[in-house]
């Protein structure tokens, strides 16, 4: 897909997290007109994307898609070129306590957009189905869990060890077997955990600074030991619109931060972040709140990525430390508590999520 820029793009989840940083990126580095597929669950809140709302290359399609037909009927009007599929449910903790809605969107979900993608390609000529891109974005939990040593390359096994892994690795499965059975152009990218600004305040560094303003305890799961590798969203979405534009098509490209950090480490850096910018009335330091609590079940000890491909094969590189993102963030949430309070709603108050308590 090496002209991006002449076509449309539609970009599923991306009232989200992660897909709210891509539609920036595609808005400010490409000429592509955009369709933002977005069903608005829970973590979907147009809010996030409120700056770009009225760009005249933006469109925003509030779509299920599980909805074969809505989609059907967006493919047919808007033409697309490209899809990000970057639509899923992914708090770990949730797929514990309610399983059957990570099903419904990461597996059902994906199959009911590969069908809408593959009716939409037969309706093309040959050139312009070959260009096609199909680019699903996945997460390295799909691979498992480290020891202290060693790293997950693009062949790493899968062995996923959550609800939330399970239904992102049959995901990535469906995407390469409808590649390989109806010749759908794919590339499939998995990467570290990503931080940085309009993060859904349940996960962690955004929980632990709205903990730490309330001057609330700071929960630490069991020791605090485990290891995760941060990416800074800002170039994730880089390097997404990298593989969109060159990654080769049937490839799959790990996206990694280089930044391992225990969680506990994370934490109290979030601290000692906040003490210099906001200190507590009481002087002391918001590491004092910190509070070790019951380990969530099954917690994948460590993940660590190798980025080498991605890196020597389209040149991407982080721009961000971990350190010099981790400012960035925490002063970002200090500007914005609007949007926190906008985004949480009645639903969610920082309680404990993933005790496998519901059915």
């Amino acid at each position: 897909m090496n002209k991006v820029e002449d076509h449309c793009v539609f970009v599923t989840g991306g009232a989200g997290f992660i897909g709210s940083a891509v539609i920036r990126e595609l808005l400010r580095s490409t000429e592509v007109q955009l369709v933002n597929i977005d069903s608005l669950t829970y973590a979907g809140n147009l809010e996030t994307l409120s700056e770009v709302a009225h760009h005249g290359r933006y469109d925003f399609s509030h779509t299920d898609i599980r909805d074969q037909e809505a989609l059907q009927e967006l493919f047919a009007k808007h033409q697309p070129s490209a899809v990000m599929h970057l639509a899923a449910e992914s708090h770990v903790d949730r797929s514990i306590d309610g399983p059957g809605a990570f099903l419904e969107t990461n597996v059902m979900g994906t199959y009911t957009l590969l069908q809408a993608v593959r009716g939409y390609l037969d309706t093309l000529n040959s050139v312009r189905s070959t260009d096609f891109r199909f680019h699903h974005v996945s997460t390295d939990e799909v691979y498992g869990a480290l020891g202290l040593e060693g790293v997950f390359t693009e062949s790493s096994p899968y062995q996923p060890r959550s609800p939330y892994a399970a239904s992102k690795a049959a995901s990535d499965h469906l995407v390469r077997a409808w590649a390989e059975t109806y010749g759908i152009p794919s590339v499939i990218s998995n990467c570290s955990n990503n931080y940085g600004p309009y993060q859904y305040p349940e996960k962690l560094i955004p929980m632990v600074i709205g903990k730490a303003l309330h001057d609330e305890s700071i929960p630490v799961y069991g020791s605090g030991s485990n290891v995760r590798d941060w990416l800074y969203v800002d170039d994730h979405a880089r390097a997404l619109l990298l593989i969109l534009k060159k990654g080769l098509s049937g490839r799959t490209y790990n996206v990694g931060g280089a930044a391992e950090r225990t969680n506990l480490s994370v934490v109290q850096a979030v601290c000692h972040c906040l003490d210099q910018r906001q200190p507590r009335k009481n002087g002391n330091s918001y590491a004092d709140l910190i509070s070790f609590v019951p380990d969530r079940p099954g917690h994948d000890f460590r993940y660590a990525i190798d980025s080498a491909r991605i890196q020597n094969e389209l040149g991407w590189q982080p721009r961000e430390t971990f350190l010099s993102g981790l400012e960035k963030t925490v002063q970002w949430y200090l500007d914005h508590q609007d949007w926190v309070t906008a985004v949480l709603g009645p639903q969610y108050h920082g309680q404990r999520l993933g005790l496998g308590g519901a059915v």
